[in-house]
C-alpha cells in the first residue's frame, strides 16, 4: 500500500487511500468558477465597438471636436444639440447570412455608442457644422461674437 499525498490547487491534504474521494469544498469552488461558460454565453461579448475617443481644442473662433470613428458611414452618426448639450451617437446594424435555404449559420450584429458633452455659452449653436472624413468626425462649434477672442490693441495715452 502506498502513502501518496496528493496535493491540489488549494493547497489542502487529501490521502489517496481512502475508499471514497469526496472534493474538497474549495475544489467545488475552484471547479464552479473555472468552467468554461458556453459559447451561447460569450461569443456576443466584446463584439461591438467601443466608445470612440475625442480631442477637443479650442481656437479663438470655435471649439473643434474630432472624433475617431473608423469603419463608420456618416449615415451611422446622429449630432445633436439640446439645451447648451452636444450629443453625438452612432447605430450600426449589421446582417451576414449565408445564401443557403437550410443555412446554419446567420449572424446579426448591433452596435451603438452615445456621448454627451456640455457646450460652453459662447457657442453659436444656430452654426455649427460636422463631417466625417477618414475615420473621423469633424465638428466645428463656432463662437458667439461677443465671445470670441479679440487681438490686443495699444491704447494711446492722451
Amino acid at each position: 500500500m502506498s502513502n501518496l499525498i496528493n496535493v491540489p490547487k488549494n493547497g489542502g491534504l487529501t490521502s489517496t487511500n481512502s475508499p471514497i474521494n469526496f472534493p474538497s469544498w474549495s475544489r467545488v469552488i475552484d471547479d464552479m468558477f473555472n468552467l468554461d461558460l458556453p459559447t451561447v454565453f460569450t461569443s456576443n461579448f466584446n463584439t461591438g465597438i467601443t466608445l470612440p475617443k475625442v480631442n477637443i481644442k479650442e481656437t479663438p473662433e470655435s471649439f473643434l471636436v474630432y472624433m475617431a470613428a473608423p469603419g463608420l458611414d456618416k449615415s451611422n452618426f446622429q449630432v445633436e444639440i439640446d439645451n447648451q448639450s452636444l450629443t453625438i451617437s452612432a447605430e450600426i446594424k449589421e446582417e451576414e447570412e449565408t445564401n443557403n435555404q437550410h443555412y446554419t449559420r446567420r449572424e446579426f450584429g448591433y452596435s451603438s455608442f452615445k456621448r454627451t458633452f456640455t457646450l460652453p455659452e459662447t457657442v453659436n449653436d444656430a452654426s455649427i457644422d460636422a463631417k466625417y472624413t477618414d475615420g473621423i468626425l469633424h465638428i466645428t462649434l463656432p463662437k458667439k461674437e461677443e465671445a470670441k477672442q479679440k487681438p490686443a490693441r495699444t491704447i494711446n495715452i492722451s
